[in-house]
């Protein structure tokens, strides 16, 4: 969430100096850039003044009740007719209950409305309404420019017979697959050294997460109640299957005050994802690009506020790090403000190249979220000798795993439709160079 108080601040500065950037401003300026409405905040904090006014009630009506009981005690003490008091604290009683009552709704309103407003864009983001509008800041490799035409990775996968989408129709539906043979191998082989250089060669901790998680966790990180389509629940439970590592990685610190020196705090979690694409229909429905489930190693970052954006950089680099070493050319986008997503202040999305598609496909995307989940989730840290503050939270796909398994065979692909395997992958496959029927 955002902090509602230092809009107030900005307002009253605003107020003071229309012409003068403060958060206010700069916080309607980031809700049109997203495509909504800025009015949003003029309600918010109307609706938070009206708050404030009602708890000034509820506080002078407390102690009026507080000085009439002492005075009934007192009466009665001494022995003395306390019934006009009495009456006087029945009265108070009474006003106190419908305060509360309206004091509930008002909170409500205002969390209501702050629970549905996005992270504010770091000024560096750019403006624009769409992903045509992000911005390339970097190209790393040359696309393969192969001597023969390029097949997709689903039609590679079907002739070394390692993909089978129809018998997974049939178990499951649409949007499964059963991956076998050389075809699993690699799949877990990428999943396994992408842990290994995250773990042993980056620093970040290892974690297998719980595949499922309450509400309260996906609230945390931004996903409910926005979001909630998104995900498969498990009828009669509390329990969604979790679209990504990042809603465990990132509630394991909730309702925590770590320590400064257990930051940075840095995990590298391996688990499959679960994602209902609602509203996706008819986009890359043939192949493994758009699945209903999916492996990912998914890195998550604790970190200072003061050490955020330069965390920023270093976690994108580890992901683009996987894709130098399996010699993938890729490019690295700046989402604008149109694109971005809904708790992030600023994002990277790492993008590979398909040949067999003849275009770059999103591989990762690495967010730093400040203290937008922190806010949710409760994080905070105690620096030495200070008042406990949030943490700022970061995440990155490092990378998906079904979307490298994609890049390796249709950039390792060979005319007679074996595939190459990469060199720093050969030790998981027990020696092998090639797949083949």
């Amino acid at each position: 969430m955002i902090d509602i108080k230092l809009l107030e601040k900005g307002f009253k500065a605003h107020q003071e100096n229309p012409e003068e950037s403060n958060y206010f401003s700069r916080y309607r300026e980031c809700l049109s850039n997203r495509k909504m409405d800025p009015s949003l905040v003029d309600e918010l904090l109307e609706k938070n003044k009206a708050r404030k006014k009602i708890v000034g009630e509820v506080e002078q009506n407390k102690a009026a009740q507080n000085k009439a009981g002492q005075l009934i005690a007192q009466k009665k003490k001494q022995k003395e007719d306390a019934s006009e008091e009495l009456a006087q604290m029945q009265e108070i009683s009474a006003k106190n209950k419908v305060l509360h009552e309206k004091m509930d709704e008002v909170e409500k309103e205002v969390h209501d409305l702050l629970i549905h407003l996005p992270n504010l864009c770091h000024e560096s983001v750019p403006a624009g309404s769409s992903e045509e509008d992000n911005q390339i800041v970097d190209t790393v490799g040359e696309p393969k420019q192969l001597s023969f035409v390029a097949k997709e990775h689903w039609e590679l996968g079907e002739s070394l017979g390692g993909i089978d989408f129809d018998r997974a129709a049939k178990v499951t539906g649409a949007r499964f697959a059963f991956l076998r043979g050389d075809i699993a191998r690699l799949e877990l082989a990428l999943g396994m050294f992408m842990l290994d250089q995250q773990t042993q060669e980056r620093g970040y901790e290892p974690i297998v997460p719980p595949y499922v998680a309450n509400s309260q966790a996906f609230f945390g990180t931004g996903q409910f109640p926005k979001f909630k389509e998104d995900v498969f629940h498990l009828e009669g439970t509390d329990y969604y299957l979790v679209p990504t590592a990042e809603v465990p990685l990132t509630n394991f610190f909730a309702g925590e005050i770590l320590d400064e020196e257990q930051l940075p705090s840095r995990f590298a979690g391996f688990s499959p994802c679960f994602r209902s694409e609602a509203g996706s229909y008819g986009r890359d429905t043939k192949g493994l690009i758009r699945q209903h489930q999916f492996h990912k190693v998914e890195l998550m970052t604790f970190v200072h506020p003061e050490k955020s954006y330069e965390e920023h950089d270093r976690l994108t680099g580890d992901a683009e790090r996987i894709l130098q070493l399996l010699e993938l050319p890729y490019r690295k986008a700046v989402l604008c403000t149109g694109d971005i997503s809904f708790g992030a202040a600023k994002c990277y999305d790492l993008e590979v190249w398909l040949p067999g598609q003849n275009a770059y496909r999103e591989i990762s995307s690495c967010s730093n979220f400040e203290d937008f989940q922190a806010r949710r989730a409760n994080i905070r840290f105690r620096p030495k000798g200070g008042k406990p503050q949030f943490v700022h939270t970061l995440n990155g796909s490092g990378l998906a795993v079904g979307r490298t398994l994609i890049a390796v065979l249709e950039n390792y692909q060979q005319e007679d439709g074996t595939v190459v395997v990469p060199e720093v992958l050969r030790s998981y496959m027990g020696g092998k160079e090639v797949l083949k029927v």
